[in-house]
């Protein structure tokens, strides 16, 4: 890497890395924002708001990197295309295949962030912060292994594993208790579903009920359960797919496969975090046809407002295919890499013809 891609490089990242903490900065005050319908409930106090959102700013950087490279890129490459450097770096010979070989560099060095952030770190806080805001909310609740929460209802301990939906969990055991704490019986719900009043419908439920002398089993069916316990309640101790890391996705993936269960929301979760990562590379190759065309002479403020209308769409259009896969019940590979694919096919198709 010689001089002029260094230059390139470190003009990209600096851009990239503004637009990181202006967005980064907008959406912590949305998501605090946000938290002021908790605060009073239980010991949640606008102090505990607070840390929570700066554990789930890691998770913030990773899902606005896509935009924040676009964004960068184009205003990085427009400053020096306004300034002339473009023309002068063009004029000695310099093709935009070599300027886009440069981006794709700074493209790298931000996809190596996006992993290092979206599978180390952001996982880890964003749980804590969960934990953190269920204690103060709650107090009866514990946390077990693998994203999963143990929950006490009157003479029931409930146990939800992970979740795959606003209202669905994966998976649901439960406890009942007598009076004088002597267990009941232990039932076991293939899939649960939580419903407006606070009732669970579970699906492939079993139980076991002991009584004196002998267990009487209940074959698998279905069950309607009261609880005062919602979805939201435990939505704060367990991860929806679109949180978990590739490793625990690709693990349930197996899983619920090997048990014919359906693992369509992991699937596309799993692939979507890939293809979010790789759609970095093609964001800062995006805005060169551009600045070495239309928007040589353009103004700041032009840059922005197309750059953040770029932006924003592939971020709209990954949740409106999101919410799609699972309502139509569609292919979640090919629609997990439906927007970066679009996002790379303009970028190549324009760079293709730039001079």
């Amino acid at each position: 890497m010689n001089a002029l891609d260094r230059y390139l490089v470190r003009t990209i990242l600096g851009a990239v890395g503004m637009w990181s903490f202006l967005l980064l900065a907008l959406g912590a005050l949305f998501l605090f924002i946000g938290q002021q319908d908790d605060i009073g409930v239980g010991s949640y106090t606008a102090k505990d708001a607070l840390l929570f959102v700066v554990l789930n700013l890691p998770e913030q950087a990773w899902q606005l990197l896509p935009i924040a490279a676009l964004i960068g890129s184009l205003m990085g490459l427009g400053t020096l295309a306004r300034g002339s450097e473009i023309t002068v770096i063009r004029a000695t010979g310099i093709s935009p295949a070599r300027i886009a070989g440069a981006a794709l560099i700074a493209g790298a060095i931000l996809m190596a962030i996006a992993i290092g952030v979206g599978e180390f770190l952001a996982p880890q806080l964003q749980q804590a912060a969960k934990q953190q805001k269920a204690f103060s909310k709650f107090a009866d609740i514990t946390f077990g292994g693998n994203g999963g929460a143990w929950v006490r209802d009157g003479n029931l301990i409930i146990n939800a594993a992970r979740q795959s939906g606003e209202n669905q969990f994966g998976g649901m055991t439960i406890f009942e208790l007598s009076p004088n704490h002597r267990l009941r019986a232990i039932g076991h719900a293939a899939r649960a579903s939580a419903g407006s009043t606070g009732d669970w419908m579970l699906r492939g439920y079993t139980e076991s009920r002991f009584t004196s002398g002998r267990v009487l089993t209940r074959p698998g069916g279905e069950r309607r359960l009261e609880s005062s316990l919602g979805a939201q309640f435990l939505g704060l101790a367990v991860d929806e797919p679109h949180d978990m890391q590739i490793g625990t996705l690709w693990s349930l993936i197996r899983y619920y496969q090997a048990n014919a269960l359906d693992a369509r929301p992991y699937v596309f979760a799993f692939w979507s975090r890939i293809a979010r990562t790789v759609a970095i590379a093609f964001a800062v190759l995006l805005p060169i046809p551009f600045v070495l065309g239309s928007l040589r002479s353009a103004g700041a403020g032009a840059r922005t407002a197309i750059g953040l209308m770029l932006g924003i769409g592939f971020f709209l259009l990954q949740r409106l295919i999101e919410s799609g896969t699972l309502v139509f019940d569609l292919n979640p590979i090919v629609l997990a890499w439906l927007p970066t694919a679009l996002l790379a096919s303009v970028a190549l198709a324009l760079l293709a013809r730039t001079r």
